[in-house]
């Protein structure tokens, strides 16, 4: 992942998403959801649950629309099961491209992921034909200009608190942790900094430049990905 920054990405998807605000709090309620069928409401004992309520805090959610996720997934409130899945293939360009859903219908969404990719010439594959280019990791952003301290004494803090690796633009420090160290190295950060992101994601190994032509068809194929209403997460390996 050296040399790469997934911060053009996520400021770009934030950005859209912030129009759109009630498919996003739909997504969010529906990740609360699982996280809470799984491993229940309490969120001392169950960290995805509580990760997903930071992630919906962090985007204004309102608190009456987290606390219906997780009574519907308790069993106090009716509502739909949710199944996750991930589909992956190859977008224009021999792109890698992993698509992970929610959804109370499995058929419906495969064929709406299937239609985005063939749409935008690219191909649906396999289970295990891009994943092995990915791993998990801890992911967490803070803009430089809330950082008053300089370069150096903000890189040692980020790796004395657990910090793997970390990337550096004139906008933003981008640290990476492994999935374990995650929830520790950003409520160290938090103390001292705002955090632009904070989330477990997928981080591809290497990343492939696409070529002019193709680059309009995956902006495509992204954006049709993103705006479906079971998709929660698209990852790439796009440069």
């Amino acid at each position: 992942m050296a040399g790469h920054s997934k911060w053009h990405n996520i400021r770009h998807k934030k950005n859209a998403k912030d129009a759109q605000r009630g498919k996003l709090f739909m997504k969010l309620a529906k990740e609360i959801y699982v996280a809470a069928k799984e491993g229940g409401a309490d969120m001392e004992t169950n960290s995805a649950l509580r990760l997903a309520v930071d992630k919906a805090k962090s985007n204004n959610m309102p608190n009456d629309n987290i606390e219906r996720a997780i009574n519907k997934a308790t069993g106090n409130l009716d509502g739909a099961n949710y199944e996750e899945f991930t589909y992956e293939g190859y977008g224009p360009g021999g792109i890698a491209v992993m698509v992970d859903v929610l959804t109370d219908n499995k058929n419906r969404t495969a064929s709406e992921v299937r239609h985005a990719f063939n749409k935008n010439n690219g191909n649906l594959g396999e289970n295990g034909c891009v994943s092995f280019m990915f791993h998990r990791k801890g992911y967490i952003a803070i803009e430089r200009d809330q950082i008053e301290s300089d370069e150096e004494e903000f890189m040692l803090e980020a790796i004395e608190a657990g910090s793997e690796e970390i990337e550096t633009s004139d906008e933003v420090f981008e640290l990476f942790t492994e999935p374990e160290d995650f929830e520790t190295v950003r409520n160290t950060m938090k103390e001292q900094y705002p955090l632009a992101a904070a989330e477990l994601t997928m981080v591809a190994d290497t990343y492939t430049p696409i070529p002019n032509e193709h680059e309009e068809d995956m902006d495509q194929l992204l954006n049709m990905l993103e705006d479906l209403d079971d998709v929660q997460e698209v990852h790439h390996n796009m440069q």
